[in-house]
């Protein structure tokens, strides 16, 4: 290990093909997530613009992550967070970071059959969240191994779009409930489709999270339930998915600071542009740091995870700085005045966003938490 860490060198700088997945992710949300698009998301209140998702697969950004065994490119973390950086950064809302996750936690942990199940051509999702508990905490979902296979016994919160195949944490390691109409599910039914007080395997209540989509807490039921890894597998879900998280952070920031920056340059107060302001100039390099210092923990954490490098402590300081994102949103939005506050402008999609994804970690405690127990 020790030979490992001195040759490995990490290199910030996007290679060929992760720079034309980032510029056909970039070209393809530029079109299909515009902000007259979003908007009329927006008003139509589904839970995700399904055009968009169509646009997603077709261009093969949703089966990115998925091996080429199983039809997919056979990309890694890096990859994953170059496209949700740039979803990030349209505000755009959807099931891809789900999709993402778990198509790549079945890559590493998978067998061929649960591979070729999670292709990224539908939705699948993660469960890992806890009610009252820290992400990092081991699960207090039960699996119970039972003559014709396995059972899931516990709760989940937080779960994006569970309308397809999920992946599950649970004590005993990472296990996929597939979604309805299959021999595996039989007695389950789907989380999309019940709803509370049904005396079903699976049974979720759904809500919406402040960005508009569809979020839910799951309970499970003695669910029967297939098993993808052991427990060793846990950890490096809950790194995948924070990795994830903080790439969408990353991306969020990126096009707040874009608006406010433009915003700046262009209102004038007393005879003079904002940006001329020290106040507001100090501010602004204020939002920018924070940028910065999450862009360099996120693509640390991405880099080690894709080069079977320790990577806990660097994923951990993304969370952390993922958080912070969301305190430097309200820097943006004081930036803007009174604009800041007007649903009708697009800052107020990066605000919602930026604190769902630092709720969906648990916000700065739980990460400073973390990060003081892998010092």
């Amino acid at each position: 290990m020790t030979e490992r860490l001195v040759e490995a060198r990490m290199d910030f700088g996007l290679d060929e093909t992760q720079e034309a997945l980032r510029e056909l992710a970039a070209g393809l949300l530029a079109k299909e997530a515009s902000q007259e698009r979003l908007e009329a998301h927006e008003r139509g209140g589904a839970p995700y613009d399904p055009g968009l998702w169509q646009a997603l697969r077709a261009a093969g950004l949703t089966a990115i992550c998925v091996p080429e065994s199983a039809g997919g490119a056979g990309l890694g973390p890096v990859e994953m967070a170059v496209v949700l950086r740039e979803a990030g950064a349209r505000a755009a809302p959807g099931p891809l970071a789900a999709t993402l996750v778990s198509t790549l936690a079945a890559s590493r942990y998978g067998n061929p059959d649960q591979q070729r199940r999670l292709t990224g051509a539908a939705v699948s999702t993660v469960a890992i969240r806890e009610p009252g508990r820290a992400l990092a905490d081991p699960p207090a979902t039960t699996a119970e191994r039972k003559t014709d296979g396995w059972v899931l016994t516990g709760r989940k919160c937080g779960v994006a779009y569970p309308e397809g195949d999920l992946l599950v944490t649970a004590d005993e390691g990472l296990f996929l409930i597939r979604a309805p109409g299959d021999a595996a599910t039989a007695g389950a039914t789907a989380p999309a489709s019940v709803s509370e007080g049904e005396a079903d395997a699976v049974v979720a209540v759904s809500e919406f999270a402040s960005t508009g989509e569809a979020v839910a807490t799951v309970t499970f039921d003695a669910a029967p339930a297939e098993r993808v890894a052991g427990p060793e597998a846990v950890a490096g879900m809950r790194l995948l998915h924070t990795v994830a998280v903080a790439a969408q952070a990353s991306g969020v920031l990126a096009g707040a600071l874009r608006l406010t920056v433009d915003h700046v340059r262009n209102r004038r107060q007393f005879g003079r542009a904002l940006a001329e302001f020290q106040a507001v100039t100090t501010q602004v390099a204020d939002v920018y740091i924070t940028a910065r210092a999450l862009d360099v923990a996120l693509w640390s954490g991405a880099w080690r995870l894709a080069e079977g490098l320790p990577a806990e402590e660097d994923v951990a300081l993304a969370g952390y700085h993922t958080t912070e994102a969301a305190r430097a949103l309200y820097t943006c939005q004081h930036l803007h005045g009174g604009l800041g506050l007007d649903v009708t402008y697009p800052l107020h999609r990066y605000f919602a966003h930026a604190k769902h994804l630092a709720h969906l970690l648990g916000g700065a405690d739980a990460q400073l938490d973390l990060i003081g127990a892998l010092a």
